[in-house]
């Protein structure tokens, strides 16, 4: 029997072959981090067989596959499954399996890092919990923390603001944040292999993807200007502080050179008559702004009008991909150390900046002008709308970062205590921003005798052009100005890390070979030369107009869309009970009944509502004073499309694959959760996706009857029968005492699939 189990059980893969699930792999490491250093033959196989050939088949090790095989069920593409209909295992022959274990424990150990036993070898886990906190606060807090909220906070009712800014953060950021980050942790898969959950909405995995992708290229030319500006400060005297460079016009004024000269005076004594004055004074443009447009962007007049690419910007572009690549080439065990200074530094130099703002004169006015209450305004619908979007997208949800950087953790990791911390630091952290901002704002409206909201921009523009222009105030301003944009370098960073990793992450788990896990680092690196290639029209004269269409259009319908889906998919397709009891098999605990409230009522109308509200409240684009062309917003919502699209088509070609007698049977087919859902690996699989066969006293290999009211949920056929072979494959293999897997010849494993290609 033990021969027969022996042939039929042992496992060696052909080079290529990519039959076996990631999560299949994933729940074999806890049996074979035991036994890599012995012979991986079963003892009584040995004893039987005597010595045994190293080349021979018998030398591979015993594998146990924790994931159910499937028969051609959509949504199971690295699954065991028929090559042709019909076809089925014969009784003792050998399921192709690859054993790697041998190689990956010596790389582990001469690294000096040897795992525990709630580590996925193939896949990696942190290598602590603070580096997880901390690539998440990264990830969340980004340039959008500088350039964005100071905004939006003084532009809807100051202080007032905050009012409706944390209500939305307590009811729909905190929770969605909790649900992604479980998400990703319970199946530690990226944002496609989580939807094993339910393989119908597996477009909306595709749909991050392609909105990280958008996000991805054009944050990362964002990057690569803060390098130039970077590089410009380095210098004794700020480029853009006077206005006697080849690229300033004569409406230039600087603040330093005329003093007296504001948009608020006349200068009649250089000018003929009132009228001329006016003129002049509304023509000024600060030297600053003129070294933005005409010299780090040489700004085209359409956004059609391509030009040249800008060398300079090109060469910081490389710059950039370079670093993201050499932070990312190990995975998170390289960009784990990275964020020890990415994500910390930038509060040092906040700091900095913060208690240098404050002493300046005039910086009390503008922090007064940031914070003042404005209660009138906290009853404007606008205003609601503004603090969840930038709730919403602050938080970076849907995505997909929350969900990858989730999934390498260990299983059983505390990520609600986690959401609230990662939540909480990121909105204190917009706050605090606000306060570093509008101090050395309010000093610049005081130089110039002007009202705060004169000076202050939204965008890019305040942190390239007001901001920059306010430090050429301070003393020793270069080096204020390094400080300053080496944080936005760090901000940006942090974000474009979670985002190339997402897309990296999503291709690796989606393949799931061992041939495309050892050579990550190429995917890795095709995907930054992807990036690097596409972000090169960004560069050009008319780059920002591309860069701010993206911005509005690639990260705004399409979030809202995806969330909203991704909440009733698993709320109400899944279940919530269900979701539930994963969340407390994983914890320890269930979701509080407030995140559960959430989840299913209050979180997907917030989101819903902010739909409704940026498609009434929607204003054609416009950068400065020119308007985009119909047909560049029209680019804008293909992009914007092109992700949301990825839903119902997938949704439809899963459909037409699913097995099914009649529309209905196939609906509830495709929806349900993949037999491989669940936990990756073994020993967290309990509870309903915990095998119940315990093996034979006498050697391991008895099997005992199917229990049903634990096994997957069957397909439904014509008849409301029950497919049960899938379920029953579930139970086919197992770990008894002896750890071996019970061959297919046991009771109820009779005719498996053939394996497909």
């Amino acid at each position: 029997m033990v021969d027969k189990g022996a042939k039929g059980m042992l496992a060696m893969e052909e080079a290529g072959d990519a039959s076996v699930s990631p999560g299949a792999g994933r729940g074999v490491n806890e049996w074979r981090r035991h036994t890599h250093s012995t012979p991986s033959v079963h003892p009584k196989m040995a004893a039987a067989q005597g010595p045994v050939d190293p080349s021979s088949p018998e030398q591979m090790s015993w594998r146990m596959i924790s994931q159910p095989i499937h028969t051609g069920v959509e949504g199971t593409s690295h699954s065991l499954h028929p090559a042709e209909p019909g076809e089925a295992w014969a009784q003792g022959e050998a399921i192709p399996t690859r054993d790697i274990t041998h190689e990956a424990y010596e790389d582990e150990s001469e690294n000096g890092f040897m795992p525990d036993e709630d580590h996925s070898l193939q896949r990696g886990n942190w290598g602590n919990q603070i580096e997880f906190v901390l690539t998440s606060v990264g990830y969340a807090v980004g340039l959008g923390n500088v350039w964005r909220f100071p905004y939006l906070c003084y532009r809807n009712g100051g202080g007032a603001f905050l009012v409706p800014y944390f209500v939305m953060l307590i009811f729909c950021g905190i929770p969605i944040f909790f649900m992604e980050l479980s998400f990703g942790q319970f199946a530690s898969q990226g944002c496609l292999g989580v939807w094993r959950i339910s393989p119908m909405f597996k477009g909306v995995g595709y749909g991050m993807m392609v909105v990280s992708t958008y996000i991805g290229i054009y944050y990362n030319v964002v990057v690569c200007i803060a390098f130039y500006y970077f590089f410009s400060s380095l210098t004794s005297v700020l480029p853009w502080t006077y206005c006697d460079n080849p690229w300033n016009t004569p409406n230039c004024v600087s603040i330093l050179e005329n003093p007296n000269i504001t948009k608020s005076t006349q200068p009649s004594a250089m000018l003929g008559n009132v009228s001329q004055a006016l003129n002049q004074t509304l023509q000024r443009t600060s030297p600053s702004e003129e070294y933005w447009s005409f010299c780090v962007l040489n700004l085209s007049d359409d956004v059609g009008n391509f030009g040249e690419v800008q060398v300079h910007l090109l060469s910081c572009l490389l710059v950039s991909w370079v670093v993201v690549f050499f932070c990312l080439m190990q995975g998170i065990r390289s960009s784990g150390k990275v964020v020890y200074f990415t994500a910390t530094f930038p509060y040092v130099v906040l700091t900095i900046l913060f208690f240098r703002g404050v002493t300046l004169e005039g910086a009390s006015t503008g922090i007064k002008y940031y914070l003042t209450p404005q209660w009138d305004k906290i009853l404007e619908a606008k205003v609601w709308g503004d603090a969840a979007s930038q709730i919403f997208y602050s938080l970076g949800c849907a995505w997909g970062g929350l969900i990858t950087m989730a999934s390498y953790n260990r299983f059983h990791n505390n990520c609600y205590r986690d959401s609230v911390v990662i939540s909480v630091t990121n909105c204190v952290t917009s706050v605090y921003a606000g306060f570093v901002i509008f101090s050395v704002l309010g000093s610049m409206a005081n130089h110039l005798g002007e009202d705060v909201s004169q000076v202050a921009e939204h965008g890019p523009g305040l942190a390239f052009v007001a901001y920059p222009e306010a430090l050429t105030l301070l003393p020793i301003a270069p080096l204020w100005s390094l400080l300053f944009f080496f944080m936005l370098i760090l901000m940006g960073l942090g974000t474009q890390f979670c985002l190339l990793e997402t897309l990296v992450t999503a291709i690796v788990d989606e393949v799931g070979n061992q041939w495309i896990l050892q050579q990550k680092i190429y995917v890795t690196l095709g995907v930054a030369v992807a990036g690097f290639l596409l972000g090169i029209p960004l560069t050009s004269q008319a780059g920002i107009y591309w860069l701010l269409l993206m911005d509005n259009y690639a990260a705004s319908y399409s979030l809202v869309i995806i969330s909203c889906i991704m909440c009733v998919s698993i709320m109400y397709i899944y279940g919530h009970q269900n979701y539930s009891e994963d969340v407390q098999m994983m914890l320890g605990f269930p979701p509080p009944c407030f995140f559960q409230i959430c989840w299913r009522f209050i979180s997907p109308t917030i989101i819903f509502l902010i739909l409704i509200f940026l498609v009434i409240q929607y204003q054609p684009i416009t950068y400065n004073q020119y308007r985009y062309p119909s047909w560049a917003e029209a680019i804008g919502f293909l992009m914007a499309l092109s992700s949301v699209i990825c839903i119902p088509f997938y949704a439809l070609f899963h459909f037409r694959r699913t097995d099914g007698d009649t529309l209905l049977q196939r609906l509830k087919n495709s929806t349900k959760p993949s037999r491989d859902w669940g936990p990756a690996l073994l020993k967290h699989r309990t509870g309903r996706y915990a095998p119940t066969i315990p093996p034979s006293p006498e050697d391991g290999l008895e099997f005992q009857p199917l229990h049903l009211d634990k096994a997957q949920i069957p397909m439904v056929g014509s008849n409301d029968s029950s497919r049960l072979q899938d379920s029953q494959m579930n139970t086919c293999m197992s770990l008894g005492n002896s750890e071996v897997p019970a061959p297919p010849s046991s009771t109820g494993c009779q005719g498996l699939p053939s394996r497909g290609p």
